[in-house]
């Protein structure tokens, strides 16, 4: 009993010691007393807090050029107080005139950076909103989907319209068409990662294959099957990312072209480019194969031709784009125009209904065939995949040839489709087509099946 009594009395002891805490406190950041000590006022309250709170940011930042050159929080992140997207945080509260923004758009880069920020303000990076709602009038933004497939889906890669500040739905987004609520298109974080900026990220092709990649325009997938990308995966641990614009040397620096080398970069007396569009003689994403809107194609190819002169002959050079150039005509000539054609005539003939779209077999049919299987065949004729160019390009659409063909056919001797629901559609409207609202659009469509409510 005694003995009990004594281990009570022990452990009440052990309790009563002040515990230590199981995990040292964190050193601090590499580089940040040297930060502070370069900074004062409003900047230094910044970065004291969210060293704090938000070391990871920090330690991002700490390893930029923008540290190494007393760029700080305040510099990209202070608002006017006006401004629609001006807030505060918990250190601004009790200064009424200091606002920040969390959106740091291109307009505020091109303070320091203008000739990188006007490259990209013409690039189709910074236009991938207005191409899909006033050019392709993607069908998706017609109301073919709803909010939250759009928030997750369309929007990270094409950009939100936060031109009325942050709302629900369009933010967080680092999408590279984002309608900015200073008016800018886009924004330079896509490819340089807050808070690091790195032009070594932007120089790998793993960056592009954020948004390029996928089965309807796979460039990603693409290049490592390539002997480019081989050669990267084989031998980029070898090679040096960092020099400046205009001095990043094939040969020196690198031994194969990553997606930057080919598209932006200033190799062999070319301008490096912002400019994603240019260097190209084709506009592969679209449904017909088009000649460049924004550049001269002849132009462009010249350039393109320039950066592949640095590793091969004229005569292989020549030899690439002409076999790229006939297998465009081709998908041009003998895929995409006949199909098209009998899709228009099954249309003016009414037998299937323009809208909503995709509520007809053919309707998927026919958008894959270009959009998926036709895109693939002409980017893996371009970029040298061969199992993109083969497999999933002309094979799946001469498969997917006999599946139109045959239900044009049924829709034709029918004389009318068979329309069925599509779950989830009802998104507002965001192109310039004149569609009805849905999904009280759907009661229009006759001889309508598979809506939520269909009898079992």
């Amino acid at each position: 009993m005694h003995s009990m009594k004594a281990v009570m009395l022990a452990v009440v002891a052990l309790l009563a010691i002040p515990v230590v805490a199981a995990f040292p406190e964190q050193d601090a950041l590499p580089g940040l007393d040297a930060a502070l000590d370069n900074l004062s006022g409003d900047s230094r309250t910044c970065l004291e807090c969210h060293a704090a709170k938000e070391p990871g940011r920090v330690g991002d930042w700490l390893k930029s050029r923008h540290a190494s050159r007393g760029v700080s929080c305040i510099v990209c992140h202070k608002a006017k107080t006006d401004d629609p997207d001006a807030t505060d945080c918990p250190g601004t509260k009790n200064n009424a005139a200091l606002k920040i923004t969390p959106i740091v758009t291109p307009n505020d880069c091109g303070r320091c950076h203008g000739d990188k920020q006007e490259e990209f303000a013409r690039s189709k990076h910074a236009r991938t909103w207005e191409i899909q709602t006033d050019f392709i009038r993607d069908p998706w933004l017609r109301g073919m989907t709803s909010d939250i497939e759009r928030e997750t889906g369309c929007y990270q890669c094409h950009g939100s319209d936060l031109s009325g500040g942050i709302t629900t739905g369009s933010w967080p987004n680092e999408g590279c068409g984002r309608i900015n609520p200073d008016g800018s298109l886009g924004t330079c974080a896509m490819c340089h990662t807050f808070h690091r900026f790195s032009k070594a990220e932007a120089r790998k092709p793993d960056t592009c294959g954020q948004c390029h990649l996928g089965p309807d325009h796979p460039q990603n997938e693409i290049y490592y099957e390539s002997k480019h990308g081989k050669r990267y995966l084989s031998e980029s641990t070898e090679w040096d990312f960092t020099p400046d614009s205009g001095d990043w040397r094939p040969g020196r620096d690198f031994t194969a072209p990553t997606c930057a080398v080919c598209h932006m970069s200033g190799v062999s007396g070319l301008e490096t480019t912002h400019d994603v569009g240019e260097r190209l003689k084709w506009e592969a994403q679209a449904p017909l194969t088009v000649t460049n809107r924004d550049h001269d194609g002849d132009e462009e190819r010249a350039k393109m031709t320039t950066v592949c002169a640095n590793c091969h002959s004229s005569r292989w050079t020549e030899g690439h784009f002409d076999r790229y150039d006939r297998a465009v005509i081709h998908y041009n000539d003998n895929y995409f125009a006949p199909v098209k054609k009998r899709m228009d005539a099954l249309y003016t003939a009414g037998t299937l209904t323009r809208w909503p779209m995709f509520d007809e077999e053919i309707e998927w049919v026919f958008y894959e065939f270009w959009h998926n299987e036709g895109r693939r065949a002409r980017m893996g004729s371009a970029m040298m995949g061969p199992d993109y160019a083969w497999w999933h390009g002309f094979y799946d659409l001469k498969r997917s040839w006999r599946e139109f063909m045959l239900l044009a056919d049924e829709v034709e001797h029918d004389g009318h489709g068979t329309p069925v629901y599509v779950p989830g559609s009802g998104g507002k409207n965001l192109t310039n087509e004149d569609t009805p609202t849905l999904p009280g659009g759907w009661d229009t469509v006759p001889r309508l099946r598979g809506t939520p409510d269909s009898p079992k």
